[in-house]
């Protein structure tokens, strides 16, 4: 593996080694997988993504951010809602990381 793609991965496991920003992301592979599974493109939106964790709209704000910045999910503007979905290449990064063998 290159140095950067190390450098790369690193950033992917300190945005996931919180625990509010691995919610968050496990909560959207969920309601991807679901929307997927239902044959919808799936969006959620920031205020979908707060219920269910005990901080601020600030400190979420903050952590798709920080997941942003990792690559993980992706981030749009519609109005004044910030709409977030898993990104499917970080996705398939991941996956072909796990699938190595030792």
């Amino acid at each position: 593996m290159s140095q950067p793609d190390v450098k790369r991965l690193a950033r992917v496991f300190r945005a996931l080694g919180n625990e509010n920003r691995l919610q968050i992301f496990l909560n959207l592979m969920e309601e991807s997988r679901l929307d997927l599974a239902k044959g919808r493109v799936h969006d959620c939106f920031l205020a979908k993504l707060l219920g269910g964790l005990e901080v601020g709209a600030p400190t979420v704000s903050h952590h798709v951010k920080e997941l942003a910045d990792a690559g993980l999910i992706d981030t749009e503007r519609e109005g004044k809602q910030l709409i977030c979905s898993i990104n499917p290449e970080a996705m398939t990064a991941l996956r072909a990381l796990f699938a190595v063998e030792a």
